[in-house]
């Protein structure tokens, strides 16, 4: 059995495609998947491209095309908590899609996607990983320390990058609103925003197999996070990259 590794854009990609041994690719609905040995585990590596009808895609093909027992998202995200900075790493222990809910009096009521409250309603908000993997990822995590960033120097100094495990806010626009990043913080307790790990749990929940989330903060998702993103996303997709290839033994 394998492990799916999913990443949205080549940025996230190239780290783990570099270090992938005897790969062999194929193509399924224009998309490329690759197996190979990943620091001594099989891994089909992916590149599903950005949002979450991509992601639910290529997981829907990794989990009954190439029967993977458990598939995981790396990549990079918005921060969301201020007490965050670019660099940080966020581990999802839950996942909520924003985006999703019922439109009323011009204001989105956030609901568990494929309900709303008066057709097939639930109390279910989110998706939530299970406990006893994320026992192990941290078990496997502490005491690892990431390299500081060299990009952002003048940001943090020295201080290496954080890890961090808490509810990950998955929605299909990119975030460049202050006003809404602290919206969502407020709303959700959101540690990190992105467009695809809602659609991965979702799949993963379908096909009763494990899902991870890892995402390294690329940008605050505020009137910067355009600049930020492009300054900071090669190396903090790196950083995700280092604690996925850290993590991979506690996905089996």
């Amino acid at each position: 059995m394998s492990i799916g590794v999913i990443c949205a854009i080549p940025q996230e990609l190239s780290h783990l495609r570099g270090e992938l041994r005897s790969g062999q690719s194929q193509e399924i609905a224009r998309l490329s998947f690759t197996a190979g040995d990943l620091d001594g585990q099989q891994v089909i590596l992916a590149e599903a491209g950005m949002g979450k009808v991509n992601t639910g895609l290529v997981a829907t093909l990794l989990a009954d095309r190439f029967h993977c027992d458990s598939i995981v998202f790396t990549g990079v995200a918005g921060g969301l908590d201020p007490q965050l900075d670019i660099g940080d790493i966020v581990i999802a222990d839950r996942v909520v899609q924003h985006d999703f809910g019922l439109l009323a009096d011009e204001r989105l009521q956030t609901y568990q996607p494929g309900h709303v409250p008066f057709i097939k309603p639930t109390e279910k908000l989110g998706y939530c990983a299970d406990p006893a993997l994320i026992d192990r990822v941290k078990h496997r995590l502490d005491g690892y320390v990431l390299p500081p960033l060299r990009s952002a120097a003048d940001r943090t100094g020295d201080r290496s990058p954080r890890i961090n495990y808490g509810t990950i806010l998955t929605g299909d626009q990119y975030l460049h609103c202050e006003r809404t990043r602290r919206r969502l913080h407020h709303e959700f307790g959101g540690l990190a925003v992105e467009m695809e790990g809602g659609a991965l749990a979702q799949v993963c929940e379908a096909f009763s197999i494990a899902w991870l989330v890892v995402r390294a903060l690329s940008d605050l998702a505020g009137a910067d996070s355009g600049l930020d993103f492009n300054r900071f996303v090669h190396e903090v997709a790196i950083s995700s990259a280092m604690v996925l290839r850290q993590l991979l033994p506690a996905l089996r």
